[in-house]
C-alpha cells in the first residue's frame, strides 16, 4: 500500500503514551500525521513508524494555541482524527491554581474545538471521516481530586454526542474511547501499575472503532482493567 493510497490519521498528543501507541497501531494502514509539543519525541516516533514500513509526518504543535492550530493544520487532510492530547493536575479543588485549571480546560476541552474545527470541514466536504476522542471513565465517575479534570471529561461527552448528531448524516463518525487507569507517564506516581491497562489496549480500541464498516458507528467504548487493584 503506497502512502498516496492510505487514509490519513491525525493524532494529537502523539509523542507518548496512548497517542504514541495509537500512532504505531494505525500506521500499518494509515499515513500518520503526529502532532505534539516535543519535537524530539516526534522524531523518534516517526523513525519507528518508518522502520516498520509506515509513513509519518511530525507536527510540533500546542493544541491549546488556537492560532497555531489554525496555521499548522490549515492544509492537513485527515480521514481519521484522534483527539488524544490531555493533561491532569489531580488534586483537591482548594489546592488547584488558576493556571492549572485553565491549562486543563484549554488542553482537554477547548483544544477539541480548535483541532476538530480545522479538519472537520474537509471531512464533511468529502462525506467521510472519523473523529475519535480519548476521554476517561472520569466522564461518569467522580473522584476526590477531580473537580476540573473530571469536569473536562464530562464536557467531552456532551461535545461528542452533540457533534455526532450533527455530522453523522454527512458521512462523518464521532466516537469516544473512555479508558480506566492506564500505566503511562500521565500518572507516574502510581507505585504498582501491574493491574492497569497499557497504552496498547486503548490503541486497540481506537483501531477497532476505526475499522468498523461504514454502516456501523461505535459512539462510546469503555475500556477497563479486567482485574482492578485490590484495596
Amino acid at each position: 500500500m503506497t502512502t498516496e493510497s492510505r487514509d490519513i490519521a491525525l493524532i494529537t498528543g502523539a509523542s507518548r503514551g496512548i497517542g504514541r501507541a495509537t500512532a504505531l497501531r494505525l500506521s500499518s494502514n494509515h499515513h500518520i500525521v503526529a502532532a505534539a509539543r516535543s519535537a524530539e519525541d516526534l522524531e523518534t516516533l516517526a523513525a519507528e513508524i518508518q522502520t516498520g514500513g509506515g509513513s509519518c509526518d511530525a507536527l510540533v504543535l500546542d493544541v491549546a494555541d488556537p492560532a497555531a492550530v489554525a496555521r499548522t493544520l490549515r492544509d492537513v487532510r485527515a480521514d481519521v482524527l484522534v483527539n488524544n492530547a490531555g493533561i491532569g493536575f489531580l488534586k483537591p479543588f482548594l489546592e488547584l491554581t488558576p493556571e492549572e485549571w485553565n491549562t486543563m480546560v484549554n488542553v482537554n476541552f477547548n483544544a477539541l474545538f480548535h483541532v476538530t474545527r480545522a479538519v472537520l470541514p474537509g471531512m464533511v466536504e468529502r462525506r467521510r471521516g472519523h473523529i475519535i476522542i480519548i476521554g476517561s471513565i472520569a466522564s461518569r465517575s467522580a473522584f476526590i481530586g477531580g473537580p476540573c479534570y473530571g469536569g473536562t471529561k464530562h464536557a467531552i461527552m456532551g461535545f461528542a454526542e452533540s457533534l455526532m448528531l450533527e455530522v453523522r448524516d454527512q458521512g462523518v463518525k464521532v466516537s469516544v474511547v473512555n479508558p480506566g487507569s492506564v500505566a503511562t507517564d500521565f500518572s507516574p506516581e502510581r507505585s504498582d501499575p501491574s493491574w492497569m491497562l497499557v497504552a496498547d489496549d486503548v490503541a486497540d480500541a481506537v483501531a477497532f472503532a476505526v475499522d468498523t464498516p461504514p454502516r456501523v458507528l461505535l459512539h462510546r467504548i469503555e475500556v477497563r482493567a479486567a482485574a482492578p487493584k485490590k484495596r
